[in-house]
């Protein structure tokens, strides 16, 4: 039996989860889910509802970056687990997450300034394409797991408006992410899988492993 990982194609998490697992050909039964209809397989393995939830026998871990890190122990052929930023990873799921969400969803928030969101959000992403001076990476010459904890939230970001995003000063992060966004591993993990039902034929997750 291969561990279980309930997904979503176009959330961050989620994408970052299939990344390491992709790199790290951990395979999986890939669960394709909706998140306004939530399987209930889903809900009675992780109650919180949210995705990536990745079940390994007894074990459930429903938060991405734990997904990654679980993928990457047991294999990481690019040392991803050697460039780690703890502290550029955290601020980018506390303080900018919180920003990205209620500049992208500013409906879901009652009072929210959303220029003063996007703003605020500004600021890590200035930090970042200081970071790239150094290097085409986060991690320096090498991709890490900094950059690709933190890659599907940029992208998200620049989503919301890619014109405003585009005509800001940080040339070095639109590359690092096009080149991301343009790449193979981006193409493997966007691939799009029918939504799962119990009783459907299993779908692996990556493909080719």
């Amino acid at each position: 039996m291969k561990p279980v990982l309930y997904s979503f194609r176009r959330c961050p998490y989620a994408m970052r989860a299939r990344l390491a697992l992709l790199v790290s050909g951990q395979r999986v039964e890939l669960r394709e889910i909706l998140l306004r209809d939530k399987a209930p397989e889903l809900l009675e393995t992780s109650p919180k509802g949210t995705v990536p939830v990745l079940v390994d026998g007894e074990t459930v871990i429903d938060e991405s970056f734990d997904i990654m890190l679980w993928a990457l122990k047991r294999n990481d052929p690019e040392g991803w687990l050697d460039r780690m930023d703890m502290d550029l990873i955290a601020e980018c799921e506390g303080p900018f997450k919180s920003a990205l969400d209620r500049y992208k969803y500013s409906n879901r928030f009652e009072g929210t300034d959303v220029l003063e969101q996007r703003r605020f959000a500004s600021g890590f992403l200035t930090k970042l394409e200081a970071h790239l001076q150094s290097g085409p990476f986060l991690s320096g010459q090498s991709r890490g797991m900094t950059d690709m904890a933190i890659v599907t939230f940029v992208r998200q970001f620049a989503n919301v408006d890619r014109d405003w995003f585009d005509a800001q000063p940080w040339p070095r992060l639109r590359q690092w992410l096009d080149d991301f966004t343009g790449g193979p591993d981006f193409a493997a993990i966007m691939h799009k899988y029918p939504i799962w039902k119990s009783g459907d034929p299993a779908i692996y997750f990556p493909e080719d492993t």
